[in-house]
């Protein structure tokens, strides 16, 4: 696309993770859903994070991670979200612009702290997802730039972040100056516990703002309802200009009006971690479409990105995706 400033622009949370390696029987013993994302107060996530082994900080949220892998593929990325000025806030902040990101919008000087999400990942490298929200849910439409939302080819919506009224309206503003500039809208599911609160109104959302759309397994069937990925994958079909659906291990298939692209996973050595799998699977399929690629290949894209996530610990790539992508086409 012709005269954008950015390549994507993301809104989403903006979170800070917290990583801790521990077991089966911890996850038991508190009762946590393995593999799951869960919303926690204040008081849930001081009791939790003190009964947490060592762990690692890091910026995290699920756009703010895909906006990450563009700029290490060589796009140009910003990102709108809400943090306090607080510590937390401040490194969550510092590393997005790092990176690369472009992130202007400004701190809050009161109400709820920065966000954190206390990730508990098991042997199995399944990771498990407590999410205290804290100043991401104060997000409000004036957070949103139309002149940003104009300048950027595609808008990425995190489907974490629809939830508080306030931040609805918020992605309906851009969503609505992104295609009254000619732009494109991308929204991603985030996770099957977002679809089954919101499922009428993702499916109002997918139909009438957004035009590609990222969604695994489990949450596309539990948009439309259904018990195989077969119906899914059909009741998907033209409703959205192109879905890109992950499987896992069992690769992803990416639909369109006209096609459909059954695409292998890009094998690992070891899978350690497999948080921001989904996340870097897009910016790899974001980068591409941005750059006109076919479909295919933006998942083969997307694949790549994955898969370099996956091989070791934390949401974000730890080597140059330009560089990883440059090894694979001329080696």
């Amino acid at each position: 696309m012709t005269d954008t400033r950015f390549d994507v622009l993301g809104i989403g949370n903006a979170i800070v993770d917290v990583l801790s390696r521990t077991d089966d029987a911890f996850l038991e013993a508190h009762g946590l859903d393995k593999g799951a994302m869960r919303l926690i107060d204040a008081e849930q996530a001081e009791r939790l994070y003190g009964q947490m082994g060592p762990g690692m900080e890091m910026s995290g949220g699920s756009a703010a991670n895909t906006l990450h892998g563009i700029a290490s593929l060589g796009g140009r990325a910003a990102f709108i979200g809400k943090v306090r000025n607080d510590t937390l806030g401040n490194i969550f902040r510092h590393d997005i612009k790092a990176a690369g990101v472009s992130f202007e919008t400004a701190a809050a000087s009161d109400g709820p702290p920065t966000a954190r999400c206390l990730i508990l990942v098991t042997p199995d490298a399944q990771r498990t997802m407590n999410t205290f929200l804290g100043a991401c849910v104060e997000l409000t439409p004036d957070d949103v730039d139309t002149d940003l939302v104009a300048a950027s080819a595609y808008t990425y919506l995190e489907g974490y972040l629809w939830d508080p009224p306030q931040a609805k309206a918020a992605f309906l503003k851009a969503a609505n100056a992104a295609h009254a500039a000619g732009r494109k809208v991308a929204l991603s599911l985030s996770d099957a516990f977002c679809v089954e609160r919101h499922r009428r109104e993702f499916r109002a959302l997918v139909e009438k703002h957004v035009d590609v759309l990222f969604a695994n397994e489990v949450e596309i069937k539990a948009l439309f309802e259904v018990a195989s990925f077969d119906d899914a994958m059909q009741a998907i079909r033209g409703k959205v200009e192109v879905a890109a659906l992950t499987r896992s291990e069992k690769g992803a298939v990416i639909v369109t009006a006209n096609e459909v692209h059954v695409l292998d996973a890009e094998p690992v050595e070891a899978v350690v971690d497999t948080t921001g799998a989904g996340d870097l699977y897009a910016s790899g399929f974001l980068y591409g479409l941005t750059r006109g690629m076919p479909v295919a290949v933006c998942g083969s894209l997307g694949a790549l990105a994955a898969a370099e996530v996956i091989s070791h610990f934390g949401a974000r790539p730890e080597r140059s995706l330009a560089e990883l992508v440059a090894d694979k086409v001329h080696g």
